[in-house]
């Protein structure tokens, strides 16, 4: 699970680099309505590179392993999915990218009920 660790740190330090270019880069260049959908996608980027590596920890635990696995595999997928489409959107402005971004949040809400059910497993120090 170091692997998750990994790219959730890696993760996280993107999703802040993106979060400072889309307040001081991107400020008065892109419309308003594109540059909350940049801002949008950085908000949920950061959240999930935090929930990638809860994911990670949780599978240290070999009982909950194979369902932290997942989680960590989804809340990495809906990044890709839901963030990166946001960042698409907002920096070309083509629509397309929009259809993509539900598929991302089900990826998200699927990555938390997968990371619950991975907490229902790991065992109470004792």
């Amino acid at each position: 699970m170091k692997n998750f660790l990994f790219l959730a740190g890696l993760s996280g330090a993107l999703a802040v680099i993106a979060g400072a270019f889309g307040a001081h880069g991107l400020q008065g260049r892109l419309e308003p309505r594109l540059l909350a959908s940049f801002t949008t996608a950085a908000q949920y980027h950061l959240t999930h590179a935090v929930a990638m590596a809860v994911a990670g920890l949780a599978a240290w635990d070999d009982r909950a392993a194979p369902r932290a696995r997942v989680a960590a595999m989804l809340f990495l997928a809906g990044t890709i999915l839901f963030s990166g489409s946001l960042y698409a959107l907002a920096l070309s402005g083509i629509r397309f990218f929009a259809f993509v971004t539900p598929v991302g949040g089900v990826a998200f809400i699927a990555g938390w009920i997968m990371l619950a059910l991975a907490a229902l497993k790991l065992e109470e120090p004792t």
